[in-house]
C-alpha cells in the first residue's frame, strides 16, 4: 500500500471512531471496542481498536459478542478490510457472516449534476421547518421500507408501504437530529414529488473534513428513476460546498455500486460488516 492509500485509511478509521462517541461509551475489549449507546436510537457496532497493537482474536470476538448479549444489542462488527485484514478470517471462523460491501470515495472533479439523474426535485432537510418532523418521518419510514427490499430492482412496495411505516418520533430523537443538522454534524435529503411524496431519501454524518454518505433508499416501486444517484450526488455537493474534502460511503452490493460510479465515486477497498450467519 502506497503512502497516500495509508493516509486515506487512516483517515477513515478517525473518522470511524470518531462518529458514535458523541452519543455512546466505548468498552474495550481486547483488541476490539464495542460502541454503547447512550439513550434511545439506532445501536452500534464493535469494530478493531484506533490504538490496537495487535489484531483482533477469537477470543475478543466472543468477548463482545457476549457482552452486546447481556447489553441486549445486535451481535454487530464493522471494520475496513485493508486496514484490519485479519479480522475477517477471524470472523467466520467465529460462526459470522460477513457482507463485504465495496469502499468508495467521492472524485470531487467528477460529482454528477443532481438533475441529470431525475426530474424529481432533492430537497434538504432544514432543522429550523415547520416541517422538520414530518420529514425526518418520511426520510425513516422510506428507509425502513427500502431496505426490507434490498438491491436496485423494481418492487410493489410505494407510498401506500411508506406511510404505514410511519413512525411517532420520539421528542428526544428528534432535538438529536435537529441538532446535528443545525451544526453540520449530519446532513438529509429528500426526493419527493408533490403527488406521491417522499420516494427516496438519505444522509450523511459528517465529522472535520470527512464524511460518510449513508442510509441511501428508494421506495421500491420508484426505483429506476435516477433517486438513488440524485440524492447521494445532492448530498455530496452540499459536502463539498461546506468544506468536506474525503466523502465515502460503502454499497451494498455490486449492483448498487455502480450507481454510484455514476455520481463519482471510486472504489478503494472493502468494508466488511458481520452479523450471526442467519441474519446475512
Amino acid at each position: 500500500m502506497d503512502s497516500q492509500h495509508r493516509e486515506l485509511f487512516a483517515r477513515l478509521e478517525r473518522f470511524y471512531d470518531a462518529v458514535p462517541r458523541d452519543a455512546a461509551r466505548g468498552e474495550e475489549h481486547g483488541g476490539l471496542v464495542l460502541f454503547v449507546r447512550e439513550g434511545t436510537g439506532w445501536p452500534f457496532y464493535a469494530r478493531a481498536r484506533l490504538d490496537a497493537t495487535a489484531p483482533p482474536s477469537l477470543a475478543d470476538v466472543a468477548a463482545v459478542r457476549e457482552r452486546q448479549r447481556e447489553l441486549g444489542l445486535p451481535e454487530a462488527f464493522e471494520w475496513v478490510h485493508e486496514t484490519t485484514p485479519d479480522l475477517l478470517a477471524v470472523a467466520r471462523a467465529a460462526g459470522l457472516g460477513v457482507l463485504e460491501a465495496p469502499l468508495m470515495v467521492l472524485d470531487p472533479a467528477a460529482v454528477g449534476d443532481p438533475a441529470t439523474f431525475t426530474d424529481v426535485p432533492v430537497r434538504m432537510l432544514d432543522p429550523d421547518a415547520p416541517g422538520f418532523a414530518a420529514d425526518v418521518a418520511a426520510r425513516r419510514a422510506v428507509a425502513a421500507v427500502g431496505f426490507a427490499a434490498a438491491g436496485t430492482a423494481r418492487g410493489e412496495a410505494g407510498p401506500t408501504e411508506r406511510d404505514a411505516a410511519v413512525t411517532e418520533l420520539d421528542v428526544a430523537a428528534l432535538d438529536e437530529e435537529r441538532a446535528r443538522i443545525a451544526d453540520g454534524r449530519r446532513l438529509s435529503a429528500l426526493a419527493a414529488t408533490t403527488t406521491e411524496g417522499t420516494l427516496a431519501s438519505g444522509m450523511a454524518m459528517r465529522v472535520g473534513d470527512v464524511a460518510e454518505i449513508a442510509g441511501v433508499a428508494t421506495l421500491p416501486a420508484a426505483r429506476r428513476r435516477g433517486l438513488g444517484a440524485a440524492v447521494t450526488a445532492t448530498l455530496a455537493r452540499e459536502l463539498l460546498a461546506a468544506g468536506t474534502d474525503l466523502i465515502f460511503l460503502s454499497a451494498g452490493s455490486e449492483d448498487i455500486a455502480r450507481v454510484y460510479l455514476r455520481v463519482g465515486f471510486r472504489r478503494v477497498g472493502t468494508a466488511c460488516i458481520a452479523e450471526p450467519t442467519a441474519l446475512i
